[in-house]
């Protein structure tokens, strides 16, 4: 699970919640989608209150309950679909920001909890990734190759490739 807490000096998620409090609230129930994975969020969205399941192709991944997680970031900065959906488990508060780039542009506040939200993430994945790897190092069968696979994707750098997949099983990267 993602967990978006922090200590120190790195920005708390109520900061956000703070510089979003002007925002309208939608209230979605229990079970509703928020975001759709394939579909081009029209909103950035800051959870006030409640609890979601992440989930990619039908597969809940991640549990998000902490106030001031972000929802949608990815598609806004990436300017793409949603890469997962995000479903509410229990009745959940949002904050729904219409000009998410906009926003972040003029509060850049928010941009720097966004991003610290984001990169918790991301460390998180890291060392998740990390413990894969190191339990995986020593086989001679296909798990062996986990740790090459992983140095592929840590050292991939951004651009507007598409790699084959499932749904789209022609694409190339660039």
């Amino acid at each position: 699970m993602y967990d978006t807490r922090h200590n120190g000096s790195v920005t708390q998620p109520t900061e956000l919640l703070d510089l979003c409090a002007a925002l309208p609230v939608q209230v979605i129930a229990a079970g509703e989608v928020l975001i759709e994975e394939g579909l081009r969020p029209d909103h950035l969205l800051v959870l006030i209150s409640g609890s979601t399941n992440i989930e990619r192709d039908g597969v809940a991944f991640a549990r998000v309950d902490t106030p001031g997680a972000v929802f949608g970031e990815m598609s806004v900065v990436l300017d793409q679909v949603a890469t997962a959906t995000v479903r509410a488990s229990s009745d959940v508060e949002v904050y729904a920001i219409a000009e998410p780039l906009e926003f972040l542009r003029e509060k850049p506040g928010a941009a720097l909890a966004v991003l610290r939200v984001t990169a918790a993430r991301l460390d998180g994945m890291t060392q998740y990734l990390v413990d894969v790897k190191q339990q995986f190092a020593d086989r001679d069968d296909h798990l062996g190759m986990v740790g090459a696979i992983l140095d592929t994707l840590v050292h991939h750098q951004p651009g507007h490739s598409r790699t084959g997949s499932v749904r789209d099983p022609e694409a190339t990267a660039d």
